[in-house]
C-alpha cells in the first residue's frame, strides 16, 4: 500500500505579495536587450525582498512567454489581497532603473488588491498569456 504525505490541518501560512522574474530565453539576455543591467535588477529586487521583513518575496522562472515585451516580471498578490479578489499583473518592458522603482515602490505600498500602481508602471502592464490568447480568437 503507498502512503501520501498530507499537509497538516489548520490555516496556510500566508504568502508575502511575490515578484516572478522571467530568465527564460529573452528576459535578461543582454544580446536581446543591451544597455540593461538584467543582473544588477534582479540583485536590487532581491535586495529589497531581504531588507521587507518578509513582506516580499523573489523568484526567477523559465520563460513566461511574452518574448516581445522583454523583461517580463509578474507581480503576485498576498494570500489576503487574493482572497479579496486581487490578481496577478504581468509587467513588460521592465528594463531600466524607473522601471525596477516603480515595481518597488508598488510592492512597498502593498502591490495588487492593497496599492495602485504608479502610472507610468500601469502603462507596462500585459495581459498574460493565456488572456493574449483567448483575445486573438
Amino acid at each position: 500500500m503507498t502512503t501520501y504525505a498530507t499537509r497538516p490541518h489548520g490555516p496556510h501560512r500566508p504568502r508575502p505579495c511575490t515578484l516572478v522574474v522571467c530568465r527564460g530565453c529573452c528576459c535578461g539576455d543582454p544580446r536581446k536587450n543591451p544597455g540593461t543591467d538584467h543582473d544588477g535588477q534582479l540583485a536590487r529586487l532581491r535586495e529589497a525582498a531581504a531588507g521587507s521583513g518578509g513582506r516580499l518575496a523573489v523568484r526567477t522562472s523559465d520563460c513566461l512567454g511574452p518574448c516581445g515585451q522583454a523583461n517580463v516580471i509578474v507581480v503576485q498578490p498576498t494570500t489576503e489581497a487574493r482572497r479579496r479578489g486581487a490578481r496577478a499583473a504581468w509587467i513588460g518592458w521592465a528594463l531600466d532603473d524607473d522601471a525596477t522603482d516603480d515595481v518597488l515602490e508598488w510592492v512597498a505600498a502593498g502591490g495588487p488588491g492593497v496599492a495602485e500602481p504608479p502610472a507610468t508602471l500601469a502603462l507596462q502592464m500585459i495581459p498574460p498569456p493565456s488572456e493574449a490568447r483567448r483575445r486573438a480568437r
